[in-house]
This record gives structure tokens, C-alpha cells and sequence, in this order.
């Protein structure tokens, strides 16, 4: 809950006392506790903003203020005189309150306005957002023949830490984001639009630190039906310890994509194909069909993996110049793009995977949780690589407590991941972590501490995974982009006794 919400939470507690219990002369004045929490209720209004948790609440607030205004103002004689009508508001509070106070607490303890732990690196975070057309390629998910591929980039960036920084927003677009993502995966959109109201470590376009001349770089990649801030906790860890964090939403990939201008990209509308036969499309590059899939007429042999991972190398290109001259002024000569590396949850796995094989130009590779391409089966990845996932018998939990992951899947997962572990020929990391599940690598974790209770995400915990995947994270790139030594990767640490761990050296 938000510090307001809290407060308003609190001050029904005390109205509620107050309508029941005889006040003593030396705390008559939270006679005044009701009127109090109705400027309480209109100052979370204006500054916090309502959301619909927190309507029990309102509601509660308002019935206390009009029994509050019964019982001081409906006659003109001394309410001690009016007995009967006291022993009527006393179990008109008591019934209302009791009921109230427990259906009013409930809901934003469900489901609160989470908070992002505080990245634990020396670095704050600053963030700056990008919108870049490849005028070279065409947009395949448009019927226009004029079309261009567009993106929307977000970069996060080290900065100094102050006390006085604004948070940015987790979202730039939440109401288009909360919108697309409801109608994707059937949730109902008041449980998502609460995102609104979260907030993040980063600054908006605050100044880059300066004790280091540039930072090394590293492509984030959304997973399918995603958005680029969906793994906003591991963003900001790794920019606390100066890296330089570029987020694509990528158009065919991400829930929506909302442009400057107003107009948006999204799955399942326009010339974006629904879910169904997008995951033809991305199936068709994990194992090819015989029979070719098409995208708004075009045939499509090898998927759309390979389309996606043009993406990044046209942005890598654009890193370029904007490591050249940055229009916003910010990030120009700061852009350590000789140690690029790259990193993905579920689709943006793959599509990182495939973008390494294409792009020499990227040093590192992170891999989350995804099934690997066939042409990266069969070529190999010639970067360090790290792959972070789960043991099969807790895949198969997931699918006994939160559906999906046919026993194929499973399958295809574990087996591709591992064979491209296999045939590394630089170093390599295979990290298991038991008890996580797929929404665990994201922040979606955080909606509710209930999720785990009801089996949507894994027993771990949403604090452990997270850690857990931070902590290899930042190790893994801090070892082949930074040289650092770091023996999180060498040994198996009783700080983290639940992973499994193995390492490939070369």
C-alpha cells in the first residue's frame, strides 16, 4: 500500500473506535478523527490517485462521515439524551465497521502497489526513452507497403545517487499496456491497471555519472506478449553496478507498442496477427513445418525469430550515433560498445540467442527460460553464454498449478538449451533454479504476495527469485564484459544452496 493509503487505513480504524467508544476527556479530540479521514480520503484522491482496491475503503470512510454527521448534528438536544439513538449508531458502527474494516484492508493487501527493492549496486539509476525507424526495412506487421520498421527504446543509465530525484513511472503507457495485456491473457484489466500507480528506482533524464568515461552496454529483450520494462527489477540492479541498459519494444513481440504520435502496434489488432497464429510464426523458428506459414502474404520459412533479431542489430547501429551526438544530451561518448552484451526472458531469450549468432558485435549472452532456435541448435553461440531456467519437475508443477507447458514444450525447452550449452565453445553457465517459475524472471511476481498460495507463481518466493537471478546476472557480465573475478560463478555458494549450478570453461 502507498503511505496515503496507509494512513487513510488507519484513520477508519480510529473513526471506528470513535463512533463506538466513549471518548475520555483527554482524547476528545479524535472526535475530530472522522472529518479528518475524509480530507485524508480527498488528499490520497489528489496526490496518490483512487484506484479500484482501494473502493471498500472510500466507501467506508464516507458511511463513518454520515454516521459522524447523524450522531453530532441530526437533533438539537444533547446526544446523551438520545439513548435508543446511540444504542442505534453504536451497532450501526459496530456491524458496519467490523464488516468494513475487514473488506476494506483486504483488497490492497491482495493486491498492492508493489515496490522494486532498492538496486543494491553504488550507481542510481537515470532513464531516457527513444523512438527509431529502420528505414532500410519494411514493417511486417503492417498492410502498407510504405511502412518502416519502427521501435520504441528505452535506455537505463548509472547515475549519482540524490536524495532529491523524482521516480519515474514503471510505465509510460500504462492504460494502453494494462489494456492490450487483459485482452490477451483474459485478466480482468482492473488487475493490471494498477501498474499505473508503481513506481521506479530511476530518474528521468537525470545526468550520467561521470567517474567513468563510458559503460558497457547491454540490449534487453521483452518476452512474447510482453513490454520492455517487464524485468524492471533486474534492469535497475544491473545499471547500479554501471551498465548501460537498453530496453526494444518491439512491434509482434511486446502486448502493444504505443508511438509518439498516438498509434499503436498491438497483437491480435490491425495487421498483428492474434496469439495463436503469432506463436505459428515463432514456433516455425524453434522447429520448422513443412507446411510455411505466411505474414500478411509473406511466406515465412524460418519463423519470425529472425526478423525480430534484425532489431537489435539496427539498434546497435543506432548506438552508434547516438554515442556520437545524443539529441537529449545525455548519453553522447558514454557508450562502451566494445563490451556489448545482451539479455532475454522467454521470446527475448531466442530472439537474443539468434541476434548473437547474427551480430559479432555482441560480446555476452544472457538466456532465460526459453526454448532455443534451430538454426542456434545447429550453429552454436560463439559468446560466453549463460543460461538461467528450471529443473523439469518444476516446470511440470507449473503446469499442474498454473496451466501451460505441454509436455512438448517442456521438452523442446530443456533439450534445446541444453544442447546449445553443450557446444559452447567459449565459457558457459547453466543455472538451474528450483521452485521458480516462469512469471518468476519477470515483475508480474509482484502483483500479489498471494500468487505463490494459489500456485500462479513458483513456491521460491518472488524476493529469492529475484535475488537469484540478480545476483548471476550482474556476476556473469561483470566477469565477460568487465573482467571482474567474482566466485558466485566458480563455486556453488551456500548463499544460494537451492541452484544448480554448472560451468562450462574455455
Amino acid at each position: 500500500m502507498r503511505p496515503i493509503e496507509i494512513l487513510l487505513v488507519l484513520a477508519n480504524l480510529l473513526a471506528f473506535f470513535s463512533l463506538v467508544i466513549p471518548l475520555p476527556r483527554v482524547v476528545r479530540w479524535m472526535r475530530y478523527i472522522v472529518p479528518l479521514a475524509v480530507l485524508m480520503f480527498i488528499a490520497q484522491m489528489l496526490i496518490e490517485g483512487a484506484r479500484w482496491a482501494m473502493i471498500p475503503v472510500y466507501v467506508l470512510t464516507g458511511l463513518f462521515f454520515l454516521i459522524w454527521l447523524w450522531k453530532n448534528f441530526a437533533s438539537t438536544k444533547p446526544f446523551a439524551e438520545r439513548k435508543w439513538t446511540h444504542r442505534v449508531v453504536v451497532y450501526l458502527v459496530v456491524i458496519l465497521g467490523v464488516i468494513g474494516l475487514a473488506v476494506s484492508i483486504a483488497p490492497p493487501i491482495i493486491l498492492p502497489v508493489f515496490q522494486f527493492p532498492t538496486p543494491s549496486g553504488p550507481y542510481a539509476v537515470g532513464t531516457v526513452t527513444y523512438h527509431w525507424t529502420d528505414t532500410n526495412r519494411p514493417e511486417l506487421f503492417s498492410t502498407d507497403p510504405n511502412a518502416r520498421r519502427e521501435l520504441m527504446v528505452q535506455i537505463w543509465y548509472p547515475t549519482q545517487k540524490v536524495s532529491s530525484s523524482t521516480p519515474a513511472p514503471y510505465l509510460q503507457t500504462a492504460e494502453a499496456v494494462a489494456t492490450a495485456e487483459a485482452r490477451l491473457h483474459s485478466w480482468p484489466s482492473f488487475l493490471i491497471k494498477q501498474l499505473a500507480y508503481v513506481q521506479t528506482h530511476s530518474s528521468e533524464s537525470a545526468p550520467i555519472a561521470a567517474n567513468k568515461p563510458s559503460y558497457p552496454v547491454l540490449i534487453y529483450l521483452e518476452g512474447f506478449t510482453g513490454y520492455r520494462q517487464m524485468t524492471t527489477f533486474q534492469v535497475e540492479e544491473l545499471v547500479s553496478h554501471g551498465y548501460i541498459v537498453v530496453g526494444l519494444d518491439q512491434p509482434g513481440a511486446a502486448a502493444t507498442v504505443v508511438f509518439p504520435d498516438g498509434h499503436q502496434i498491438a497483437i491480435g489488432e490491425g495487421a498483428v496477427p492474434p496469439v495463436p497464429q503469432m506463436e505459428l510464426l515463432i514456433n516455425q523458428s524453434f522447429a520448422p513445418a513443412t507446411t510455411t506459414p505466411t505474414l500478411n502474404g509473406q511466406a515465412m520459412p524460418n519463423g519470425i525469430i529472425p526478423y525480430f533479431a534484425q532489431d537489435v542489430s539496427f539498434v546497435l547501429d543506432q548506438l552508434v550515433f547516438l554515442n556520437t551526438t545524443d539529441p537529449q544530451g545525455i548519453l553522447t561518448g558514454k557508450l562502451d560498445l566494445v563490451h556489448t552484451g545482451i539479455f532475454g526472458i522467454s521470446l527475448g531469450g531466442a530472439v537474443g540467442a539468434e541476434a548473437c549468432v547474427k551480430d559479432p558485435r555482441i560480446k555476452a549472452c544472457l538466456i532465460e527460460d526459453v526454448a532455443m532456435p534451430a538454426d542456434v541448435v545447429q550453429t552454436g553461440l560463439q559468446q560466453p553464454t549463460m543460461f538461467i531456467t528450471r529443473p523439469a519437475a518444476t516446470i511440470e508443477l507449473e503446469r499442474q498449478t498454473a496451466g501451460g507447458w505441454p509436455e512438448a514444450a517442456i521438452i523442446q525447452t530443456l533439450a534445446t538449451m541444453r544442447a546449445v550449452y553443450t557446444s559452447l565453445q567459449r565459457d558457459g553457465y547453466y543455472v538451474q533454479v528450483p521452485g521458480a517459475y516462469h512469471i518468476d524472471f519477470t515483475d508480474l511476481n509482484l502483483l500479489s504476495p498471494f500468487l505463490p498460495t494459489i500456485g500462479i507463481s513458483g513456491p521460491i518466493g518472488a524476493e529469492r527469485a529475484h535475488d537469484i537471478v540478480n545476483a548471476y546476472s550482474v556476476a556473469f557480465f561483470d566477469k565477460e564484459l568487465m573482467g571482474a573475478t567474482t566466485t558466485l560463478l566458480d563455486v556453488s555458494l551456500s548463499q544460494y544452496p537451492e541452484v544448480i549450478f554448472e560451468t562450462r570453461k574455455h
